[in-house]
C-alpha cells in the first residue's frame, strides 16, 4: 500500500546545502557551450533530480517572461526554491563566476584570432551545434506536455497551433519578444483559463 500511495514527487532530492547548489551550477555553467538551458534540463531533472520535468517547465516558463537572462532566473527561483536568499545567492554565483572568467579569457583570444578561417568555421560549427541542442530540449521538454493530461483538458489542436504561432511569430515574421508573449501568451492564458472553467463547470 505504501508503494501504491508513493508520488512522483516523492521519489526527488534536494540539495544538502547551498554549497552543494553551487558547484552544481557551477558544473551545469561549465557544460553550457552555447547555451545553459539543454544541460539545466538535464542536471536538474535527469542528473539531481532537484526537480521533476512539470516542476521544471513551471520555472522555466516563468523565467522566459522576467526581465534578464532565463538561465539566471532560473538558478534564483530554483537556489530559492530550497535556501531562499542564500541559495538563489549560492546557485546565481554557481552559474556566472567561472563562466564570467573564462568568457573574458576566450573573448581576448578570439578578438586576437577570428580572422583565421579555422576559427570562424569552428564558431560558425558551434553556433549550429547550439542551435540544435535547443531544438532537442525544446522537443524533449513538449512531448510529454502534448500527451499528457494537459494536452486533452486545454485542447491539443489548440497546442499545436498556438506553437506553430509562436514559431512562426518568432523565426519569420520577427515579433519582438514583448509582441509574443504578450498577444500569443496572453491569448494562450485566457483560453487556458475558459477552457478549465468550462471543464469545472460541466463536472
Amino acid at each position: 500500500m505504501a508503494a501504491e500511495s508513493k508520488t512522483p514527487h516523492s521519489t526527488l532530492d534536494r540539495p544538502t546545502s547551498p554549497g552543494q547548489m553551487f558547484w552544481v551550477f557551477t558544473r551545469m555553467a561549465l557544460q553550457g557551450f552555447g547555451g545553459v538551458l539543454p544541460v539545466a534540463q538535464r542536471e536538474l531533472v535527469e542528473r539531481v533530480r532537484w526537480l521533476d520535468r512539470a516542476q521544471f517547465l513551471e520555472l522555466l516558463a516563468l523565467s522566459q517572461v522576467l526581465p534578464g537572462p532565463n538561465v539566471v532566473n532560473l538558478s534564483l527561483m530554483v537556489g530559492d526554491r530550497f535556501f531562499g536568499a542564500r541559495g538563489a545567492f549560492a546557485a546565481c554565483a554557481g552559474m556566472l563566476t567561472l563562466p564570467f572568467v573564462i568568457v573574458i579569457a576566450l573573448a581576448a583570444a578570439v578578438g586576437q584570432t577570428q580572422h583565421l578561417p579555422a576559427v570562424a568555421g569552428a564558431l560558425r560549427g558551434m553556433a549550429l551545434v547550439a542551435g540544435g541542442l535547443v531544438l532537442a530540449t525544446a522537443i524533449k521538454l513538449a512531448l510529454p506536455q502534448l500527451r499528457g493530461p494537459k494536452a486533452s483538458a486545454l485542447g491539443l489542436p489548440m497546442l499545436l497551433a498556438l506553437i506553430a504561432a509562436t514559431v512562426l511569430a518568432v523565426a519569420l515574421w520577427r515579433w519582438p519578444l514583448v509582441a509574443t508573449l504578450a498577444g500569443l501568451g496572453g491569448f494562450g492564458t485566457a483560453w487556458a483559463a475558459w477552457r478549465l472553467s468550462s471543464l469545472r463547470s460541466d463536472a
